[in-house]
């Protein structure tokens, strides 16, 4: 049973995740499918495309401890016998499989995504090339199932903040093909530094590979979150396997509109981060560099420069960038490499964007880009300054103005 409401358009959703008894592949399709049924069919016709013939994604009502939940797992049998051995091979056969398959838009990018991140780990434990990889620790086709179901789930609830509560630290050892490992395994540790931790006293795996790889494509290198000040609108909860003493092993998904009121705001909300930092020892010259080249780096939206009076009265020069989420990190390696920052600043803030689109328009010889905004219902339009090549100020006017009534309403 999950609860629902309907979302409106322009609001953002944030699905928190509550690790409960931890997270796997298989809990995290249920919690997500138990909170958004109508994503089922999409769900697993994309599982059963990728998938040999004769084998697809099975949903099930199930409980764990006193607790009900939904459960998700591999069902059928193959109808090759080359596919009886339960493996799916190396990272380039699984990645080709999913290419091939006739997926929702936006499944095989998310999935290769999820997939590639458990790679480049295997790649570096084993110190081998990532076109070697062979997924020893999730080489089977439950996994190839469950990263396509979690891409497919990921596409369809884009746009959306993700977080995740801390995570059960588990203890032990774990059997794998390469003998017994230590818990957390290897690529889970790997996969989720910064993440936060916590011991409830439960031991065993309780976060997989798999699980790990999805929470660090979806939440990111921020690790933990807490839960929003905004409105609850579905739950759903997804059941593992193992039974756990004292605790009922489920992945429990609550989603929220962080926009209570969209209407009252005449445009789409989404999540930026803010980088800033200042510097005092950069001529005019690097400075105008590093800020051409961080302006060209994939992910910033925008970067201003600021004039402020530094320590001992010392000039200095403000960095603020707007920049998408998930670039953050590289960005924040090129602000380091092309200027002389050794310290900066990045927070998470919203931003709210009037509807606009781009077209191109014929003013007289040249073409030129007009933007055009929805304001208050009315189009409001501009034409792009970089277009406005003219020998003076009043034939640059005189482009701009006919540009703009050009421009389709």
């Amino acid at each position: 049973m999950s609860f629902r409401s309907i979302r409106p358009p322009d609001a953002m959703r944030h699905i928190h995740l509550d690790a409960v008894g931890g997270i796997a592949g298989d809990m995290f399709v249920a919690a997500l499918l138990d909170a958004f049924p109508d994503l089922r069919p999409r769900v697993l016709a994309d599982a059963a495309a990728a998938l040999p013939d004769g084998y697809e994604g099975q949903l099930r009502e199930t409980r764990s401890g006193i607790l009900r939940g939904l459960g998700f797992g591999l069902a059928g049998e193959p109808a090759s016998h080359q596919h009886r051995h339960h493996d799916a091979g190396t990272f380039l056969d699984m990645v080709g499989r999913i290419r091939a398959a006739p997926l929702a838009e936006g499944t095989a990018e998310q999935a290769v995504a999820i997939l590639t991140l458990i790679a480049e780990v295997e790649a570096a434990i084993h110190q081998v090339p990532i076109d070697a990889v062979h997924f020893h620790e999730i080489a089977d086709w439950d996994s190839l199932l469950d990263v396509v179901a979690a891409g497919s789930i990921a596409a369809a609830l884009a746009p959306a903040r993700w977080t995740v509560s801390p995570l059960p630290r588990g203890g032990g050892l774990v059997k794998t093909r390469h003998g017994m490992l230590p818990v957390p395994a290897p690529a889970t540790a790997a996969l989720l530094t910064s993440f936060e931790w916590r011991d409830d006293g439960v031991g065993g795996e309780r976060v997989t590979p798999t699980g790990a790889a999805i929470l660090r494509h979806l939440v990111g290198s921020d690790g933990a979150g807490a839960l929003p000040a905004a409105r609850l609108t579905a739950i759903g909860t997804g059941a593992g396997t193992r039974t756990l003493p004292g605790i009922p092993n489920v992945l429990r998904a609550m989603v929220f509109e962080a926009d209570p009121n969209p209407a009252a705001v005449p445009g789409g909300r989404e999540r930026i981060a803010i980088i800033s930092f200042e510097i005092d020892d950069m001529t005019g010259e690097e400075i105008a560099v590093a800020a051409d080249r961080l302006r060209a780096v994939e992910g910033v939206l925008d970067l201003c420069i600021g004039q402020l009076q530094g320590k001992k009265s010392r000039p200095m020069q403000t960095f603020r960038l707007l920049v998408r989420p998930e670039h953050a990190d590289a960005v924040i390696a090129r602000c380091f490499l092309e200027t002389s920052t050794i310290g900066l600043r990045v927070t998470e803030e919203q931003r709210v964007v009037l509807p606009r689109r781009l077209a191109r328009v014929d003013a007289g010889a040249i073409e030129i880009g007009v933007k055009t905004v929805e304001r208050g219902g009315q189009p409001s339009t501009k034409a792009e300054s970089d277009d406005l090549v003219a020998d003076s100020l009043e034939a640059r006017r005189r482009l701009k103005r006919l540009a703009e009534q050009a421009a389709p309403r």
